[in-house]
Parts: structure tokens; sequence; C-alpha cells
């Protein structure tokens, strides 16, 4: 387990475990002074300790530290739910914004990731009958669900603006009333939250040493991890004899997927995670349907490629050189298809639409990464719709 997990999050593991372990210590102990007391080899009472050490510490809230591993078709990692319940609150943000209103303002946003998970592994692994968080299956998910929606409350209020006259002078009277909207979110604290929960003194211990923990394993949507299993099965796939570089455009494309909204006219040249992204902005690149609403800032199809060419390179090359995807273009040369490798770009006809050539699947048929319009952002797709593929000048200098 510790050998599949970063060193970072093993050291983080290993200094909670001493703070939360004393339980499970004494428990092993006991059972191996009984245990000597019947007779029998050392070496298997050593094995007994590290078999419930271990099991406590996993069955405790503290098991959420390893709960982004994906371990089987059952279990749901951690940055896969969060994703889903974050795609569900844009959602809602999004439809109280339908309407015909004059202005809208959001204020607020939504609790601090970190401080969810850590009451949720704290309510549900830390209660007397409770479950382990170790793996997250579709029930646990919905408990995760539930904590958010009990730390996040949306409200809304509408008000009549009282538009006047616009030229007084002339003999048409166009004075009339609008309507807006504000946007209310109240996020509840993880400080509210044991009490609302009315945490025991476990509960609260274990509250507090992930609060403490969580935050330098990055879990949740600012994790960079791949996790999603279509992207870790892309990289599984790659050739043996990729180039380095091409691999590393790809294995920095899908750190993405899933965790990353559409956003028309976004770009980032961050390093990294861009600490905007999930943050309720007004659209306002012409152009979109979308322009003048308010939506998590992400990444439009061309600002998706350039955070990954740059990201893949240190900060040395990307693509676009700051235009959209027919500049992307401009700067590729185009190839056949049976020639494209991992790496190279795809476009839609009139360049209105760009994805990176991720790997191919069982069958030989292309997978394109790309920042698509659609609900689920950065995702891993076939290549229909896809007329062009051409390699970018980095792999032709």
């Amino acid at each position: 387990m510790l050998k599949k997990s970063n060193s970072r999050a093993a050291r983080a593991a290993v200094a909670a475990a001493k703070k939360l372990g004393e339980a499970a210590a004494k428990a092993a102990k006991e059972l191996i002074d009984a245990l000597i007391a019947l007779g029998g080899g050392t070496a298997l009472f050593v094995v007994f300790s590290i078999v419930i050490v271990a099991g406590a510490f996993l069955a405790s809230p503290l098991g959420i530290l390893f709960a982004d591993e994906q371990e089987s078709e059952d279990t749901v990692p951690l940055a896969t739910a969060i994703a889903e319940i974050q795609g569900e609150y844009h959602a809602e943000l999004e439809e109280l914004q339908n309407g015909d209103y004059v202005s809208i303002q959001i204020v607020g946003q939504a609790p601090d990731w970190c401080e969810v998970v850590a009451v949720f592994a704290s309510k549900v692994a830390g209660a007397e009958d409770g479950m382990d968080v170790f793996t997250l299956d579709e029930e646990r998910v919905e408990l995760l669900h539930q904590v958010f929606w009990d730390m996040c409350e949306i409200t809304t209020e509408t008000q009549d603006v009282d538009v006047p006259d616009s030229d007084p002078d002339d003999d048409v009277d166009d004075s009339h009333t609008e309507t807006s909207l504000t946007i209310t979110i109240t996020a509840k604290t993880a400080e509210q939250m044991r009490l609302e929960y009315s945490f025991t003194k476990y509960q609260n211990d274990a509250l507090d040493i992930l609060l403490e923990n969580l935050g330098s394993l990055n879990v949740p949507m600012g994790s960079l991890n791949i996790s999603q299993e279509d992207a870790i099965e892309l990289l599984e796939n790659l050739p043996d004899d990729l180039d380095p570089e091409r691999k590393a455009v790809v294995e920095t494309a899908v750190q993405l997927v899933g965790r990353v909204s559409y956003f028309w006219g976004g770009k980032s040249l961050t390093l990294g995670w861009d600490d905007r992204w999930g943050v309720p902005t007004e659209v306002t690149a012409a152009g979109s349907g979308s322009t003048g609403t308010i939506r998590p800032f992400g990444l439009d199809c061309s600002g998706f490629v350039d955070w990954t060419f740059y990201n893949a390179t240190n900060g040395s090359y990307y693509p676009g050189r700051g235009g959209g995807a027919a500049t992307q273009h401009s700067y590729c040369t185009n190839i056949s298809w049976s020639d494209a490798q991992p790496g190279d770009l795809v476009f839609y006809p009139d360049d209105s639409h760009v994805g990176i050539v991720g790997g191919k699947d069982a069958d030989g048929n292309l997978l394109i990464v790309h920042c698509s319009g659609g609900a689920n952002g950065v995702v891993i797709t076939g290549s229909a719709g896809f007329t062009v593929v051409a390699r970018p000048d980095c792999f032709t200098d």
C-alpha cells in the first residue's frame, strides 16, 4: 500500500498513525501477550501484531488517506467521487441562473474539500457502528455526498431593478423593470460540523489529525495524482519505446481528466494546479451561449492543450502562443492518421475544437484527451468529430 502511494502521503500517514494508533497498539499487545501465554513462535506473534495494527489503522478515519487508490471495479477513487459531487454543485449553480436576469451575482463559495473529507471520514469511520473509508463504494460516496450538502447551503434572492427611460426627450417611454439575481453560498466549517454531528472524543481527535494531514496530501480537486481508471489504462498501454517528451505530454494531459470543467475562453499557464479552477467566474469571452453567465472557472479546448504542453515542458513551450485552436494548428504540420502518435494534435473542421492524441484502445483506435464543452470537462474519448491530425513543431524541430 505504501509503495503505491507517494512519499509525502506515506510520511503524513505514518505521522497520523502515531497519533491515533495508541488504541490499536494496545489491543495488539494484549493479544500478543495472550498468544505468548499459550505458546508459539515469536515471528508469528510479530505477524499478528502487524496485521492487527494495520487493520485498525485502515478501519479508522485515517484510512481515507489511501482512498484515492483504485482497488477494483467496485471502488471509486476519492478524487473521482469529489469530481462527481463538484459537478453536481456546478450544475446546481448553472440551473439557478436560468432566467432573464439583468445581472447575476454569486456570493460565497463551497466548503473546503479538505474539511469535507475530514468530516466525512471522522463521521463514517469514527462512529461506534461505522464503516471503513479506506475504499469508497457507491454507499460511501453517497455518504460523502450527504456530508458535502450538509456543509453547503445555496439560497437565491431576486430584486426588481427600475431601468429609466433611455431618452426622456423622445416620444417613446422605454422605461421598464428588470430582475437581478443573487445566489448566496453558505459553507459550514469542520468546527461547526463537529458540533452539528455531535462528534465523540474519538471522532474529534480523528478530525483534528485529518485536518492537519489532508492539506499536505492535496487529496481533493487540486490533486494531480492520476486516479481515473480510463487514464490509468491509457498510460499502461503506451508503447514502451515512446519518446519521453511525448510520454510527458500524455501523462500531463490525463492529470486533469474528470477534474477541470470546460470554460469558454478559459486559459492557464500555471505550472501545476491552478487555484482559480472551480471558482465561480463570469464568462466574458464573446461567441458562446454561456457568455455573461457565471460558471466554475476551467479551460477551453485550446487552453487545455496549452496548459498540458506548458506543464510537460516545465514552462518552456506551448503550441498556442497565446492564441486559440487555429493558432495552435498553424504551428503544426498535418500528417496522416496512420502516422499519428501520442502527443500529436487533432482538430475539428475549421479548427473549432482541438484535442491531444493519447494512445490507442484495444482495437487499435485512437484515443483523444480533450476538454469538451459537455458536463465532464476534460475527458478521454474516441476520435469521432476530429478530421485532421497534425504534429506540433516541438516534435519536428
